[in-house]
């Protein structure tokens, strides 16, 4: 390197150091979201170093500020007449290059950390899809599991009579999340029908027939697998015959599984909070139906997969050993579809002992940043979240377009579509990388590509 692009390097780091220094002042304790920040910004120093304009206008200051935070309670009536007042919250983070996209999620842990890492990582998301999409997301700490039909629909209304005034098909168009499905978007979708007296595309995840689109719920599961074919083609490979270690057992998980087994792969693990089971004579189509009927119908646990297929173990989770004995398992390729931070450094080193050589996270920021710089450094190829589980924002920009449109594409359409943006995001990503240094690091090149288009849209748009 030469003195003076060293020189550079060094001034860039200083300035992220500098940066994150102040945003850890700013935000002490909100863990989840600055360990989003710091993953981001590490990435950044020499596109600050080429870019001075960033600098002086302050836009990595503006970045990691919302635009608005809306916060607010959510009093609702049980079926013994009790009275319940949940939390609900809306960041809406940034709208440089369109309406606040993001999710919701109804679970206990839901706080306002939680929600602003989400929200910033789903601005650098959204803006690799090549949609006009911006950042956002909200929830509550709102529990459905063990609720009746009719407590959902009375808490979604209530949650609704508030949010309903910050939303709109041209302002914020909120989605699912972990908690929120089809059950819960309708209520949600019907309230704000009518309370604004307008049936428009304000929701996504909505039931294909009255406005969603096809190919929505398996949208995040396919892209992961589409972002990690695309990985292992541009190095001459693929995932035919490739053993998986899939965790999770949701709807990206069962996707994931699915797409996996079209392609020619085999999973042959599954997780719930309990514990996870490895199959070691694979998941198969019959398998996976099982898992599907197990966990969207009758709501049981994955261990009973253990019990149903012979060969199958299970393995409970213990949360005082460290690491996740899933990540132990021999296998060829990986794909974390759980849940935030559960590949921890322990778990990166069992992965490549076992000389996993793919790493690709289908659910939001599953791997801790020890534990991605030693997968990375390790050549693994490594496929961040804010890239490969992109799928299921872009179906739902895909699902915007078609209630603009009132019309509906066909399945084959909507899929052709996504893969065609989920190629487009590894190419932004593969060169990305290229130009700022970092040759195949696609947690380098996503970081970089996101934020230009993101920066460069603030810019243009004045301070504001």
């Amino acid at each position: 390197m030469l003195v003076k692009d060293r020189a550079k390097t060094q001034a860039g780091s200083s300035l992220v150091d500098a940066f994150m220094a102040e945003v850890r002042e700013r935000n002490t304790h909100e863990e989840e979201f600055l360990q989003a920040v710091e993953e981001v910004a590490a990435s950044l120093s020499g596109v600050l170093e080429r870019h001075p304009e960033f600098q002086s206008g302050k836009v990595l200051q503006r970045v990691v500020e919302p635009e608005r935070v809306i916060q607010f309670r959510v009093p609702w009536v049980d079926d013994f007449g009790e009275v319940h007042v949940n939390r609900g919250f809306r960041v809406e983070f940034n709208s440089a290059i369109g309406p606040y996209k993001g999710g919701l999620r109804f679970h206990p842990s839901v706080n306002l950390s939680i929600l602003k890492f989400l929200g910033f990582e789903q601005i650098f998301k959204n803006a690799l899809t090549t949609l006009p999409i911006g950042g956002g997301k909200g929830g509550s700490d709102f529990d459905p599991k063990g609720r009746s039909d009719n407590e959902v629909m009375r808490f979604c209304q209530s949650f609704m009579t508030e949010l309903f005034r910050h939303i709109g098909p041209d302002t914020d168009v909120p989605a699912g999340d972990i908690g929120v499905g089809g059950r819960e978007i309708g209520f949600l979708f019907g309230q704000y029908k009518r309370l604004a007296n307008e049936f428009t595309g304000v929701l996504t995840g909505k039931s294909y027939g009255w406005g969603g689109s096809l190919i929505r719920p398996e949208a995040t599961g396919y892209g992961t697998v589409y972002f990690a074919a695309a990985m292992l083609e541009a190095v001459g490979k693929s995932l035919e015959g490739k053993r998986c270690l899939v965790s999770g057992s949701g709807n990206v998980a069962q996707f994931t599984c699915e797409k996996l087994l079209d392609l020619g792969a085999t999973p042959i693990s599954v997780s719930d909070s309990g514990g996870f089971v490895h199959d070691p004579d694979g998941i198969d189509r019959d398998k996976l139906k099982w898992i599907m009927d197990l966990k969207n119908v009758r709501r049981g646990r994955i261990k009973e997969y253990a019990d149903q297929f012979k060969g199958a173990t299970y393995t409970a989770a213990d949360a005082s050993s460290g690491s996740n004995p899933l990540w132990g398992v021999d296998a060829d390729a990986a794909f974390p579809c759980a849940t935030q931070n559960e590949i921890n450094r322990t778990d990166a080193e069992h992965l490549i002992g076992n000389k996993v050589g793919l790493v690709v996270e289908g659910a939001n920021m599953p791997t801790l940043p020890q534990a991605q710089d030693l997968l990375i450094e390790s050549g693994v190829l490594f496929g961040p979240a804010k890239a490969a589980n992109a799928g299921g924002v872009a179906v739902s920009a895909l699902e915007m377009t078609q209630n603009s449109m009132r019309y509906q594409w066909t399945r084959e359409e909507v899929d052709d579509k996504l893969k065609s943006i989920m190629r487009s995001i590894h190419q932004q990503s593969a060169d990305a990388a290229d130009q700022y240094g970092s040759p195949g690091n696609y947690a380098v090149g996503a970081n970089v590509a996101g934020f230009l288009k993101v920066a460069n849209a603030m810019m243009d748009q004045g301070v504001v």
